[in-house]
């Protein structure tokens, strides 16, 4: 049995098996707004409804019974579902990893997907915001620390080749696949065989083409790689599962001729969305009212995707 820790936690979640700690639980209530505008900022705005859950038992010792989907009938298409968030962690000492899990607690589809970030963590609002909006659709939406701690920060003094220099790619890939492992033996636990999602931006844009490449179509059904950066295109052969590209035209750092390469190699199914005149990160990191509109589009794109690829 693995054991879940963390320091300031209120209450313990036992979920498939695995004791979880529950840190910063989420749940609110709110309209979409454009991809620029963060819905945890719009709900302190006052532009929406944040819902309290009424709290379980107070002290670190106690104990709540949970499991990972909880689906309810019916659809707002106005309104996001109440949305649950809970920072997890396995391992203890070096050994020990983060991620961050928002879960659809109403309307929830019974689809699980990893979120692999950029260099900026995964405590990233950008990132947070993005996987948030995502749950709002009914998903159930994992989100590791690829960067034990030490995301990439403007602040360092290291130049970047530097940064990512020191971070192992080995064991980048063997903390994917035991968060891939949890999410999908939680989703075996719930009694639900669907496969999984893969979802990344920049570096966890590459980082997709490995994680397909390594598991054969075993866990994941589909893959959407945002600006993919790194790509390692020799793994694109070895992927079983389609994957969407979506890209600018204008982003020296995802070339779109070496994705339409890559996706010629990984064969039918597969597809390639190029925006035209964007750089990187527009899609999640939008910086002026024109690409909040790609974004958008961005968005919709991926999410019908999402649902034609795992839902349906």
């Amino acid at each position: 049995m693995s054991t879940v820790v963390r320091t300031s936690i209120a209450s313990v979640c036992v979920c498939g098996g695995i004791n979880i700690n529950i840190a910063k639980p989420l749940s609110r209530q709110c309209r979409f707004f454009p991809t620029s505008v963060s819905p945890l900022l719009s709900c302190f705005q006052k532009k929406c409804d944040l819902y309290l859950p009424r709290p379980v038992q107070d002290g670190a010792d106690s104990k709540i019974s949970c499991s990972l989907l909880n689906v309810q009938d019916g659809i707002d298409d106005e309104t996001c579902e109440l949305v649950s968030g809970v920072e997890l962690s396995i391992g203890e000492g070096d050994d020990n990893i983060r991620a961050y899990l928002f879960k659809a607690v109403k309307n929830n589809n019974g689809t699980g997907l990893l979120l692999l970030s950029d260099v900026f963590g995964f405590e990233d609002s950008f990132t947070r915001d993005f996987a948030y909006r995502v749950a709002c659709n009914g998903y159930n939406i994992l989100v590791p620390d690829l960067f034990r701690g030490n995301p990439w920060t403007k602040e360092q003094a290291d130049v970047f080749e530097e940064w990512i220099g020191r971070q192992n790619p080995e064991r980048i890939a063997e903390d994917i696949s035991r968060w891939t492992k949890w999410l999908f033996d939680e989703f075996m636990a719930a009694g639900i065989s669907k496969k999984l999602g893969v979802v990344g931006f920049c570096f966890g844009g590459g980082q997709v083409l490995k994680v397909l490449a390594q598991d054969h179509g075993s866990c994941f059904g589909a893959g959407i790689s945002f600006y993919g950066t790194r790509m390692d295109a020799i793994a694109a052969s070895d992927i079983k599962a389609p994957v969407l590209f979506i890209l600018g035209d204008n982003d020296p750092l995802c070339v779109v001729s070496e994705i339409q390469n890559i996706q010629k190699k990984i064969g039918e199914g597969s597809k390639v969305v190029v925006f035209p005149g964007r750089g990187h990160g527009f899609a999640h990191r939008p910086g002026s009212p024109e690409e909040d509109v790609d974004a958008e589009h961005a968005y919709v794109i991926m999410r019908d995707w999402l649902y034609d690829h795992l839902v349906v």
